[in-house]
């Protein structure tokens, strides 16, 4: 499945702009044959926006929702974006998949929060694999920091994930990250990751980008660079069964000795 990742951090604080450069990328992905567009974490309303980020927060099924659903069923490209979500007085800091006929296919909430901005705006998810079928694929949902915790990368592998979308706000001095964390999760877990980056400054945080679709042989096959980007590459299934079949690693695994007292 051709991927579209949008490295961008749209216009933060306003959700009108941000639909729109949405609607352009995910027009722009779907002329170059891209079965899904990524965009990064916070993206329908900026990262960095302090209290507006509760006064922003809409429900999973809410009208801005039914924007992105519009958009994806338009241009007949599977959307994966992120946005604060309101539920029952608290604010999760989310990401939802909508196919390209628009369907919500999934919703993920952060389930590891970063730092004290994170920590004072959002609660907590609880559910670490959230996963759907996409064009053949089994597609996952984590969050930017959630990737850098290996126990919730496997849990997706074991799970089946083949495509594991991680909307990101990775920011300096951590672009590690994405150079060297990320082919290795995709190597280890035996799976693709797409990893895609807010970009520049916005409030206290500067986003370095660098987003980027590793294989599970840990190349990476797209990798965007320090500017607004829109980059592509495959999730090829034929491959990932190929390296599922060289690859010992899962099968090799013994549970029994991994025991953790925390």
């Amino acid at each position: 499945m051709r991927t579209a990742l949008l490295q961008s951090s749209g216009r933060p604080g306003s959700v009108v702009e941000n639909l729109k450069v949405l609607d352009e990328a995910a027009g722009r992905a779907a002329a170059a044959g891209a079965g899904l567009l990524a965009a990064p974490e916070m993206f329908l309303t900026g990262y960095a926006i302090g209290d507006d980020i509760a006064r922003l927060a809409q429900p999973a099924d809410g009208d801005t929702a039914d924007a992105v659903a519009e958009i994806a069923g338009r241009h007949r490209v599977a959307i994966a974006y992120g946005y604060p979500e309101r539920d029952a007085g608290a604010v999760y800091n989310s990401a939802q998949l909508v196919s390209a006929d628009g369907t919500r296919l999934a919703n993920y909430r952060k389930t590891h929060l970063f730092g004290c901005f994170e920590r004072d705006h959002f609660t907590p998810g609880e559910r670490h694999v959230v996963q759907a079928e996409l064009n053949g694929l089994r597609v996952g949902l984590l969050i930017c920091y959630d990737v850098e915790f290996p126990e919730n990368v496997r849990a997706h592998a074991l799970a089946g994930t083949d495509l594991l979308i991680v909307p990101t706000a990775q920011m300096h001095p951590f672009q590690f990250v994405a150079e060297s964390m990320i082919p290795v999760r995709a190597f280890e877990n035996q799976m693709y990751v797409a990893y895609v980056n807010r970009v520049g400054r916005e409030g206290e945080f500067e986003f370095v980008g660098l987003s980027v679709l590793a294989g599970p042989d840990g190349v990476a096959r797209a990798r965007a660079g320090r500017e607004e980007q829109l980059v592509f590459a495959d999730a090829d299934p034929v491959l990932l069964a190929a390296s599922r079949e060289a690859n010992p690693y899962l099968l090799d695994r013994r549970p029994e000795l991994y025991g953790s007292p925390a």
